[in-house]
């Protein structure tokens, strides 16, 4: 990776955290792996899907072999069954805080950079009855119908094209009868304010990008990406946050015989780039005071 592209990184002091956002396909993990073998930081993940054990190859995350470079923290340590939110993620990153050197921060889910550098509320789980309500309503009206039941504040605050956000804001007023909004005036200081870090995001250049992730999805399955989806195939319940994982739901769709693994690569290349836009635009609306890096450089 040319000099140019990390010398932007490279200065930061070893007493500092390091955060690397950007969306999927950027190259942030190459990104962290080379500083960490540099500075002899650990790489801490911040991506909700790369948590999980049964995803390896689609979540992108770091191969074994990258693993064995650097500590990597926070990876692959979460079965399917377990309930995991950003609010176990920050209590999980807290005590990582205190290493030297600093460890580098690095991943796609900008909700839990905004946890991290902004805090977070602790808000009561949604009760099971409540939950399901709200997937009813979700599944027969959509999410629209969810949403003409939120005050302006809360609407405001959410990405409107993420179902499950405006459902967890409406579960939030129907099981605490207050507002997501009301909550989150209620946010506590950060555990590592943005004054105290060096904040990085990858702003990638679409047509790059887009090349980069239509390789990237041949590779995955050529490196076992359909394995992972046989195997929880049995199990496969497409509302559970494992689930979210981009392209499993073409694959699960290709192993039941309701795709050609043609249209299932296809349409799972398309649902990366679409989620890739949205990351980017997420990435310029929220994080306007990180430092930004053009890729490619």
């Amino acid at each position: 990776m040319a000099s140019k592209y990390l010398s932007q990184i490279e200065n930061t002091s070893l007493d500092t955290p390091v955060l690397i956002a950007g969306p999927t396909a950027s190259g942030k993990s190459a990104t962290a792996l080379r500083l960490a073998r540099a500075q002899g930081r650990s790489i801490v993940n911040a991506d909700a899907l790369q948590v999980y054990a049964c995803w390896r190859v689609l979540s992108a995350r770091p191969s074994a072999e990258e693993e064995a470079q650097a500590p990597h923290l926070l990876y692959g340590h979460v079965s399917r069954e377990v309930p995991y939110s950003v609010g176990h993620w920050l209590r999980e990153v807290a005590p990582l805080l205190s290493q030297r050197p600093a460890p580098i921060i690095i991943g796609g889910t900008g909700l839990y950079f905004r946890a991290l550098t902004e805090g977070l509320v602790e808000i009561p789980e949604t009760p099971p009855d409540i939950r399901r309500r709200a997937d009813t309503i979700r599944k027969s009206a959509g999410h629209e119908a969810l949403l003409a039941a939120l005050d302006a504040q809360t609407a405001a605050g959410l990405d409107l094209q993420n179902p499950m956000r405006v459902q967890r804001a409406w579960e939030v007023q129907e099981a605490t009868g207050k507002s997501l909004s009301d909550w989150q005036k209620e946010t506590p200081p950060p555990l590592l304010p943005l004054s105290k870090a060096a904040a990085f995001v990858l702003d990638a250049e679409k047509a790059w990008l887009n090349a980069r992730i239509e390789q990237r999805f041949d590779i995955m399955v050529e490196n076992g990406a359909l394995d992972e989806a046989r195997a929880v195939e049995p199990d496969w319940d497409p509302t559970a946050p494992w689930a979210k994982a981009i392209g499993a739901p073409e694959l699960i769709a290709y192993l039941r015989g309701e795709l050609s693994l043609a249209d299932a690569r296809a349409a799972a290349i398309v649902s990366t780039r679409q989620y890739a836009k949205r990351q980017r635009t997420w990435f310029r609306a929220r994080m306007g005071q990180w430092n930004r890096i053009s890729v490619p450089s």
